[in-house]
């Protein structure tokens, strides 16, 4: 597909009741789960679907899934600021023992992560 189409289709479907071919908004902080065991499945990760929209939202699952596409990549996180994509990032790469070689110019929440966060963590920054 072009570019062009994955930005503006790319990660949806149209929901079968409507048939919207524009990505609807849900504005909703839980989800119902069918029973107990439903619920818990979620959160064993055994089943894919929602359960609290900080840790999966529809909406924001279709960004995703469209900024991968147009990226080429398999998947893709959207989160609630730079601050903590950088978090992420770095969170995913390092660990206890692992240093980090860094410029010095910084934006300051940046700085602050390297300088004082990340060495609770065992992670060293230079």
């Amino acid at each position: 597909m072009k570019l062009e189409t994955l930005a503006v289709h790319a990660g949806y479907t149209p929901e079968p009741t409507t048939k919207a071919v524009a990505v609807p908004i849900y504005q909703t902080v839980s989800y119902a789960f069918e029973n107990t065991q439903h619920g818990a499945d979620l959160f064993d990760l055994k089943v894919v679907g929602n359960i609290y929209t900080r840790i999966m939202n529809p909406t924001q699952d279709v960004l995703e899934k469209r900024v991968a596409a147009l990226e080429g990549g398999v998947g893709g996180l959207a989160l609630a600021s730079g601050q903590a994509a950088i978090t992420y990032a770095i969170l995913t790469i390092a660990e206890a023992g692992d240093n980090i070689v860094s410029a010095s110019t910084l934006y300051g929440g940046t700085y602050n992560l390297f300088a004082h966060t990340l060495p609770q963590y065992g992670i060293g920054v230079r």
